[in-house]
């Protein structure tokens, strides 16, 4: 096999935008870890990562990357393979992150919430050679290597963290001492405008998709997302975040961070109990947040000033991964001492955000405006027209950095891609005069928990997996906390059937916990459209209707 048939396949951009992204610079044909290798020049004992007691530097970063890097070559891996990664938030997502691009091996990182059905779904998609993953995780708690999973999974090499001995993710960023003498075979990362990592979608469909990401539009990302944000080596990152999410990754997030020469600290989770002390300890001036998040730290700042002064070095925060309600936009500067950003972005592309001079009527009540001078954008109504200027309308848009298509998802794209390449979000927004975007809503069949996307297709055919269930639909309800939470509509032949019962079912099924309905709602026959398509639609207002009574949650 050749080198060039090893690349992995994907839908390139039409040759004649390429040559126009490449001559107006946005790509400069320089693989990802172009960022380590200039820092290490640059500042190579400043510090890169924080994470609990532990310290890297860029030059500590680089060279733990690059044992593992070697190691992995010595294996037998590189450009053409993939991997599946599954770490928390800790040092080593990067380590291994930055490891894998110097390999040429395309990594899927899953989030940590995912359980077996999504970490099976992602190793059916890319066959991986290659699965790190933790002990920290409850699937991979016991240590057992031979569970159904990892054999599903099907992976030659297994790595875990945690792990002692040989095959402990530890040991291959460490110890070189066995390699010494062996002939490393070429290895280094795959061409700028090839695949470098896949993210994941939060798509409407029951298999999550991926989107196949190159240096080339992932790195104009994140250098124009620092232009807008004015990272520097000053700046001092929190990422309370999951580390693999689009928006703490690169919007700017920890790359732009890596780009800038500063410095990431890396937090558990994004409660007020684990981030203040963060904030305070490593004068913290840059974090983002979703907006369940930002509501808890509002809270815990309302409920005891005497917080705030654990802030204090807070200048920036970034709210993005759902609508920001204006009444909580108003609260932050007052409560928590900072500058507010909007940030409307996805995996798959285009990002908005507004800017650091923007007047707080924009900053408020829109969620920014396209980064790049050569992000297109058109609002479109059902019909495929323009709508009216201020009317709501489906967002179609293409660009630099917006991708041309799913991983080996030819018919889905069909669907969600036009003739003129231009990607349907599903989302609904209004555009201003100035071109900033306001979200109203969404096509697709997706609830937003907070930032968690869930897609109602994927629970509902679980759901249907029960003996007892007939007809299952998943909609949205609204909450006050986290944006949407979610309502499953069930016809049952067990009128005892409890939702606790529902909810093992489905955690044993491998749903992942955010997954996982909040309310039950039993009917006997679920409400039709005219055309034979369950009224989801009918459902949503029933269940807002029921809540707006004061009926409780159903969660028990």
């Amino acid at each position: 096999m050749t080198q060039s048939n090893r690349f992995l396949p994907y839908t390139r951009w039409p040759e004649a935008l390429a040559e126009q992204y490449r001559a107006k610079g946005y790509w400069r044909g320089e693989p990802l870890t172009a960022m380590l290798d200039r820092q290490c020049e640059v500042a190579p004992d400043a510090t890169a990562i924080l994470c609990g007691e532990r310290s890297f530097s860029y030059r500590e970063l680089d060279a733990a990357s690059s044992r593992l890097a070697v190691r992995l070559a010595l294996h037998g891996l590189g450009v053409g393979d993939t991997a599946l990664v599954q770490l928390p938030n800790v040092a080593e997502f990067y380590l291994v992150f930055f490891a894998l691009l110097k390999a040429g091996i395309a990594p899927v990182n899953a989030l940590f919430s995912h359980n077996r059905l999504e970490l099976a779904s992602y190793a059916e998609q890319i066959r991986p050679r290659l699965f790190i993953g933790s002990l920290a995780h409850p699937l991979f708690a016991s240590g057992e290597r031979h569970s159904d999973l990892l054999r599903g999974i099907g992976a030659e090499l297994v790595l875990l963290d945690g792990e002692s001995g040989e095959l402990g993710l530890t040991h291959w960023l460490s110890d070189l001492a066995k390699t010494e003498g062996l002939a490393v075979p070429a290895y280094g990362p795959s061409p700028a405008d090839e695949v470098a990592f896949f993210q994941l979608s939060g798509g409407s469909t029951g298999t999550p998709k991926l989107i196949p990401r190159t240096h080339d539009d992932y790195y104009y990302s994140v250098r124009r997302s620092n232009e807008i944000c004015g990272l520097g080596p000053h700046t001092r990152y929190l990422c309370a975040l999951p580390a693999p999410h689009n928006f703490p990754l690169s919007s700017p997030g920890a790359l732009g961070v890596f780009e800038a020469g500063g410095a990431v600290v890396l937090a558990p989770d994004p409660g007020p109990m684990s981030c203040f002390p963060l904030v305070a300890r490593h004068q913290v001036n840059l974090t983002s947040l979703v907006p369940p998040a930002v509501s808890l730290w509002l809270q815990a700042a309302e409920s005891d000033l005497s917080v705030r002064s654990q802030l204090a070095s807070l200048d920036l925060l970034q709210v993005g991964g759902a609508k920001l309600a204006e009444a909580v936009a108003r609260k932050i500067t007052p409560l928590l001492g900072c500058r507010l950003q909007q940030v409307f972005g996805m995996a798959e592309g285009l990002v908005n955000y507004t800017r650091l001079s923007d007047p707080d009527e924009k900053i408020i009540h829109t969620q920014g405006r396209p980064m790049s001078p050569d992000d297109e954008v058109r609002i479109l109504d059902e019909a495929g027209n323009p709508v009216a200027p201020g009317q709501p309308g489906a967002l179609h848009t293409r660009g630099p950095y917006t991708f041309r298509g799913y991983y080996q998802s030819q018919a889905h794209n069909a669907r969600v891609f036009d003739a003129d390449g231009f990607y349907c979000s599903g989302d609904l927004v209004v555009q201003d005069a100035d071109g900033y975007l306001t979200v109203v809503g969404r096509l697709k069949d997706q609830i937003n928990r907070g930032g968690e996307k869930i897609a109602a297709e994927e629970v509902e055919n679980q759901l249907l997996h029960h003996p007892a269930i007939t007809q299952a639909a998943l909609v949205s309800m609204p909450d006050s906390a986290m944006g949407e939470k979610s309502c499953a509509f069930i016809v049952s032949t067990d009128p005892a059937l409890k939702p606790l019962a529902l909810r093992k079912f489905l955690r044993e099924r491998g749903v992942a916990d955010f997954k996982l309905p909040d309310r039950f709602e039993t009917l006997d026959a679920l409400p039709m459209t005219a055309v034979g398509k369950i009224d989801k639609q009918g459902l949503r207002a029933q269940i807002a209707e029921i809540i707006a009574a004061g009926q409780p949650l159903t969660t028990a």
